[in-house]
């Protein structure tokens, strides 16, 4: 059980990627005074969580009302995972990406600081997969989205502690964790795709 909880919460960090956020809350907020940095890192993890919560709740719904099964949702959820990985892996990094889409600072807080910075579209799959009506308890789903807020909790008091951060680890340091939690992110997106395919052909016989 304890070894599960931490495979998720390892997970859940390699998904979300707490330190990736830094460069990118840094860049954003370099126009605004402490104070106001301070009240964009809440925020934005504020928003990020509620954007998250909402998948948890009816992500599944949406794509059940799709008539989506849920070995297809498995396999193209882990499909998905892994190309986000891939670009978190030999990409140019989620830090550099996402400083580029800063085109207007009067609004960073919801993008890209909370979108899709913290709450990115692998994050937004990965929370829907990983509470999955059919395979989980309502207590387990519960659990998981309360490993998902600690999570984003600890995204924002990095976020809070910034500068301190970035002159600890340099963005260079930043990089490196970026792709080694994407490389932990592609082997469950493998394992995912691998578990689907083996219920489909399950059902098939």
């Amino acid at each position: 059980m304890i070894a599960e909880l931490i495979t998720k919460v390892l997970f859940l960090i390699a998904v979300i990627d707490p330190l990736g956020s830094v460069p990118v809350y840094l860049e954003a907020t370099k126009q605004f005074d402490e104070k106001y940095r301070r009240r964009i890192a809440i925020r934005a993890s504020i928003i990020a969580f509620a954007i998250l919560l909402f998948f948890i709740l009816v992500g599944q719904i949406i794509l059940e009302g799709m008539e989506v099964s849920l070995d297809a949702f498995q396999i193209s959820g882990g499909v998905i995972l892994f190309l986000f990985a891939l670009t978190m892996i030999f990409g140019e990094g989620k830090p550099a990406y996402e400083k580029h889409l800063i085109n207007d600072y009067k609004h960073v807080t919801i993008f890209p600081v909370a979108i899709p910075s913290i709450a990115s579209p692998g994050a937004i799959m990965a929370v829907v997969l990983a509470t999955d009506n059919h395979i989980y308890t309502i207590e387990e789903q519960a659990l998981t989205t309360l490993m998902v807020l600690i999570v984003v909790v600890l995204t924002m008091l990095l976020l809070l502690g910034a500068t301190i951060v970035q002159k600890r680890i340099g963005d260079y340091g930043i990089t490196v964790i970026s792709k080694i939690m994407g490389l932990i992110l592609a082997s469950y997106a493998i394992q995912s795709i691998l578990s689907g395919l083996r219920d489909f052909f399950v059902v098939l016989k």
